[in-house]
């Protein structure tokens, strides 16, 4: 079995095909996926017939179930869940501003896994932004400046009972469990090397973000307002479209993302994994 992988030609994400996800994912199939993962940020494998056995194995050898703490799984299952929007939702759309996944967690996870359940005829692009490339494209003072800040990380504004996703937000067909401790906060480094490569990458995201260590809120909100600006610049976001039968994992380490719509009037369904922190 060899893997084919073709580049997007983008800021990051490639396509890889010549391989069966539902079939054995021996130790050498593993390693080279993961090098193609770690080297592209984003791959999306087309074609793949798995079933939700499937998708679990396939994160167990990425490297293990991570933590998903206010979503709630799909029947049967503990490790996965559904990001669904039905044909007549008018709910705002989930997860449409650019984010690392569980950034607020004390230790956040390195990837995610969406498998295509239900893919509408148009819309619903997945953005990714590339935060080695964002940080490497800055200037050398404003790289020594963020590399000294540190973070204050928490899923209040999302998933408190008075968040977005909290008692007030109606009419969702996904299965999101506000709760109390989503106001617990976490540090992270603003810039953080990759633990595998050793890249370093821009780890800030204004929705998961409620401030920086030692700085008065509105100077940490304009600096973190500017800093998502150049994060999401054209040169640096690669746009992914969905197929049917695809999986696609990202890097949550290296990568921001946010979801798109454009799907009005259809339905759409992805099996989600997250893929545990790095143990090495």
């Amino acid at each position: 079995m060899t893997l084919q992988i073709e580049i997007s030609g983008q800021a990051c994400g490639a396509r890889v095909t010549g391989l069966d996800l539902a079939g054995e994912l021996t130790p050498q199939l593993v390693q080279e996926i993961r090098r193609a993962w770690l080297g592209h940020k984003v791959l999306a494998f087309p074609g793949q017939r798995l079933d939700d056995d499937a998708l679990e194995r396939f994160t167990i050898a990425m490297g293990g179930f991570g933590e998903d703490p206010f979503f709630a799984p799909i029947e049967g299952r503990k490790n996965i869940a559904a990001i669904l929007r039905e044909e007549n939702e008018t709910s705002p759309l989930f997860a449409e501003n650019w984010h690392s996944d569980w950034s607020f967690l004390a230790r956040p996870p390195a990837g995610t896994c969406l498998l295509a359940i239900d893919i509408p005829p148009t819309g619903g692009d997945t953005l990714f932004a590339n935060q080695a490339a964002a940080f490497a494209a800055l200037p050398d003072d404003r790289k020594d400046q963020l590399r000294q800040l540190t973070a204050i990380h928490s899923a209040k504004l999302a998933y408190a009972p008075e968040g977005t996703y909290g008692e007030k937000d109606a009419g969702r067909s996904m299965a999101i469990r506000p709760d109390p401790s989503a106001r617990n906060t976490f540090l992270h480094p603003l810039v953080k090397p990759h633990p595998e490569t050793g890249e370093e990458c821009l780890f800030s995201t204004l929705g998961y973000i409620v401030g920086i260590e030692g700085m008065e809120v509105t100077e940490a909100f304009a600096l973190l307002s500017d800093l998502a600006e150049w994060q999401s610049r054209d040169e640096f976001v690669y746009r992914h479209r969905w197929e049917p039968e695809m999986l696609v994992m990202w890097d949550n380490r290296a990568v921001l993302h946010k979801a798109t719509g454009g799907y009005e009037g259809h339905r759409r369904e992805l099996h989600r994994t997250t893929i545990a922190a790095w143990a090495g």
